[in-house]
């Protein structure tokens, strides 16, 4: 079976953590701080915050704007539930704006409408690894005097016009053990802003600067320099790694040619890093996902089910109507892009889709 995702761990990390471990420096100190200056230079901004996920990473950005009860934060409805249980955590609510048909991301041109005197914040994933329409949102941000907090967890090293996600606003990364840079678990919290980097920084260490010392309510969201040190020898990686994803998807696009399938949309003016290739099956998706299984290829649905309609959030009463959403969460099946797959496996996923027996549907874009 060829996996949907494989962590590429090699030589480079096991040094890098063996070096760590024989310094006797294993908790939070000189590594997660180089790692820190490696990743704020990736994504040109000022200051980096090393946590220990992503889901951290999008709790304290919201904290670190004071966000909380009474306060709403428009976001999208197709994401992993982390984003918006993020908001939840700090008491705001989650506003939901449906997505556009053809990147998956939040529908800019829908966030007006769902602005309220309680918003504080919008907060845009760029899902799979390619980025929001970053433009109009700045504009919105600008013009209602709104936080941006970038839901960064899928696309690091990608790009909107040429700058990098996480820079326009605050970014929130995950480094989780399937994504494109692992550190095993890991997150990092992105700024120009010094007020909000000092901040995190007492946020994620019990509201300490000085040892014993203590400013404010934090939490214990550190991250070891054990991670740290697998962090830095996959960012080092992480070019070469990106534009393996990039060459494997353009093979897969241009050799997938079913008429019940849709493969992937790239923007233009943006780099899509590819965390996850995902097609959209017009028809039996159930069926399609037996078929390519037997053919040896590994699938997974990101995600069945949008948020709203996620058993925790109609408890609460979260509704929202998002059409576009909830029908690719119907349609949408994501394969294998890793860097590790040869040529002989792209040829094996390209073939197996092409011949998918999925009842002659009518295709829909």
């Amino acid at each position: 079976m060829i996996p949907v995702s494989r962590p590429l761990i090699g030589p480079e990390e096991e040094e890098a953590v063996l070096a760590v471990l024989r310094s006797g420096m294993i908790a939070q100190g000189p590594e997660v701080e180089r790692f820190e200056a490696e990743f704020a230079a990736l994504c040109g901004t000022r200051y980096a915050v090393a946590v220990m996920n992503g889901t951290t990473a999008l709790y304290l950005a919201l904290l670190a704007h004071n966000i909380g009860p009474g306060d709403e934060v428009i976001t999208t409805p197709f994401s992993f539930i982390a984003t918006a249980n993020s908001i939840l955590m700090t008491g705001a609510t989650p506003v939901f704006v449906d997505i556009d048909p053809k990147t998956y991301n939040i529908n800019p041109d829908l966030i007006v409408a769902a602005i309220t005197s309680r918003t504080r914040a919008i907060m845009p994933v760029h899902l799979y690894g390619q980025p929001a329409d970053m433009a109009p949102i700045v504009e919105i941000a600008r013009r209602y005097h709104l936080a941006i907090i970038e839901d960064a967890a899928q696309a690091v090293g990608a790009t909107y016009r040429q700058q990098p996600v996480g820079s326009f606003g605050v970014g929130c990364f995950s480094l989780y053990a399937t994504k494109n840079v692992t550190s095993g678990e890991g997150g990092m919290i992105t700024t120009n802003d010094p007020t909000i980097a000092d901040r995190l920084r007492l946020l994620r260490s019990h509201g300490s600067r000085v040892r014993y010392y203590h400013e404010m309510l934090g939490y214990n969201f550190r991250m070891t320099d054990l991670q740290a040190a697998i962090g830095r020898a996959q960012l080092a990686k992480c070019e070469r790694f990106t534009a393996q994803r990039i060459t494997n998807a353009t093979f897969l696009n241009e050799h997938i040619r079913h008429p019940a399938v849709i493969t992937p949309y790239v923007r233009p003016d943006v780099r899509h890093v590819f965390h996850q290739y995902t097609i959209r099956v017009i028809g039996d998706r159930d069926a399609a996902i037996k078929q390519l299984n037997a053919a040896g290829i590994g699938t997974a649905i990101f995600y069945p089910l949008p948020i709203p309609q996620q058993p925790l959030y109609r408890k609460l009463g979260i509704e929202a109507e998002t059409p576009v959403a909830d029908r690719i969460a119907r349609e949408i099946i994501a394969l294998p892009v890793h860097p590790a797959l040869n040529a002989d496996e792209l040829h094996q996923i390209a073939a197996a889709v092409n011949v998918l027996n999925v009842n002659d549907p009518v295709l829909v874009a």
